[in-house]
């Protein structure tokens, strides 16, 4: 308990103005009372603690610097807001409390209340909550959409939702991460985006493809080995895992490695040590590991094909990641974020699609996942030449089937849509002069006006690219 070094009560509710800091030596408890009543003991507290309290049943965020989260844990289990804000502050030391006179929970209701992550339980009393231990990892501020494309995450699904919360959690601790999913769904771009997030991002991030070392090979490839330890081993050669050492090592397709290297990689991650081939002492390393797997590492422990101790210590933190059939709904900001990135890596100026696309490319099953997506925009932008918009017939090679040419895959597709925008209603119009005459400015002004929201649509809102369009030049578009 920490001594008071001023009388004055170091209380307010959730948001209020805190005026003066009068209790800045203070930790810092935040309350979420989930609406029950906190009986006046936020100001018997306030001798040791900063409080806030949140008194709405849908909780809020925590406050930065917050030490202490507490949590009225009368309901049999938590919201679906509280899970979802427990996986924000990632390793945030949480305390549930009970009234004394509430009934025990049962084994079930304990296990729901546990997945907000690390917390301990107590009763409800006049006694201040004692502190607990603040993780190493930095705060992780939330994600915007924006930063999330960045990391080349996107979560408007449920399934990536749960995703993005879930390495954002992980982000915040060293856990051993297992990353479980379709070949191209993304693993690798989840690996990053985890040490990306995480306390130790300026530190190394080293890949390793499993499958794609030889056998022979993998154990002096991940432990390092020392002067003449084999034939061609002239001098003292570190391995992945030393070269990451304060950072995160991406062991990609961890389901090929050879029963030998399980063994060593078992005791590196037991023991956080490594031991070179060749003798020598162990050398102790600080490295997360991130292990990926398209295969049921459940069946290979059962073919005998991998250590059953070695996937408890990797199934730490399991993220399942969904295919891209499974969440067509973020296709095309996918296709619009590889578009974007292409162009620029080609040296070619962005180009847009036109909305006509977007159904074309949901309805596609992506057997290849995310990395067929970017595959087949980079293949429709070099063979569209200069053409500022990507439509259907550039994408007519997805319906295709192998050795199909491109003339039959054309006659199999579907006829191209009218654009499903509102503003473009009504474009086609009568030129003929009407007997009563017309206000030929008015039609012209009007025409314009539809061209130019046809323009805005198929460049989603780019303004320049839409004035290029209609052969204009930005500052005209703009004003007219």
């Amino acid at each position: 308990m920490v001594p008071a070094l001023d009388p004055a009560p170091a209380f307010r509710e959730s948001g209020a103005n805190p005026g003066p800091d009068l209790t800045q030596t203070l930790p810092r408890l935040h309350w979420s009372t989930l609406g029950d009543d906190t009986g006046g003991l936020e100001h018997r507290w306030a001798h040791a603690w900063e409080v806030t309290v949140d008194r709405s049943q849908a909780p809020a965020m925590p406050p930065s610097e917050t030490e202490l989260w507490v949590i009225s844990a009368e309901a049999a289990e938590p919201p679906p807001s509280l899970v979802r804000g427990a996986a924000e502050v990632g390793a945030l030391p949480i305390l549930l409390l009970r009234k004394p006179a509430a009934a025990a929970l049962a084994v079930a209701q304990l296990a729901a209340w546990s997945r907000l992550g690390s917390v301990r339980w107590d009763l409800l009393g006049e006694d201040a909550p004692s502190g607990g231990l603040r993780p190493l990892a930095a705060a992780v501020p939330p994600l915007s959409a924006s930063q999330t494309l960045q990391l080349g995450l996107v979560g408007l699904s449920p399934a990536m939702q749960d995703v993005v919360a879930k390495a954002r959690a992980a982000a915040a601790t060293k856990a051993t991460v297992l990353l479980i999913g379709e070949s191209g769904t993304g693993k690798e771009i989840v690996a990053r985006a985890i040490h990306k997030m995480s306390a130790q991002s300026s530190n190394p991030f080293v890949a390793v493809h499993c499958g794609a070392i030889p056998e022979n090979l993998i154990e002096s490839e991940l432990f390092g080995y020392t002067k003449g330890a084999f034939t061609d081993a002239r001098k003292d050669t570190q391995g992945k895992f030393q070269e990451a050492d304060g950072g995160t090592l991406f062991l990609d397709e961890v389901s090929t490695m050879a029963m030998s290297a399980q063994v060593r990689l078992l005791r590196a991650l037991q023991e956080r040590e490594v031991q070179p081939l060749g003798g020598g002492g162990p050398v102790k390393v600080d490295v997360r590991v991130v292990a990926a797997t398209n295969e049921d590492l459940w069946a290979k422990v059962k073919e005998g094909k991998f250590r059953e101790d070695l996937l408890y210590r990797l199934d730490v933190v399991p993220i399942h990641l969904p295919p891209l059939r499974a969440r067509r709904e973020e296709v095309p900001f996918l296709a619009q974020h590889f578009l974007n990135r292409k162009a620029r890596e080609h040296g070619l100026y962005p180009k847009a699609l036109h909305p006509s696309v977007d159904p074309q490319l949901m309805a596609h099953p992506w057997p290849g996942n995310v990395r067929q997506l970017e595959n087949a925009i980079e293949r429709a932008i070099v063979l569209s030449g200069r053409r500022p918009v990507l439509t259907r017939e550039d994408f007519l090679f997805l319906g295709a089937k192998p050795g199909q040419p491109l003339e039959a895959a054309a006659a199999d597709a579907l006829p191209l849509p009218e654009l499903p925008i509102e503003a473009l209603d009504g474009l086609s119009m009568s030129m003929d002069l009407p007997p009563e005459g017309l206000d030929l400015n008015q039609v012209v002004s009007d025409v314009e006006k539809k061209l130019m929201l046809q323009s805005l649509a198929i460049t989603r809102g780019n303004k320049k690219r839409a004035a290029e369009l209609l052969g204009l030049k930005r500052t005209t578009f703009l004003r007219r």
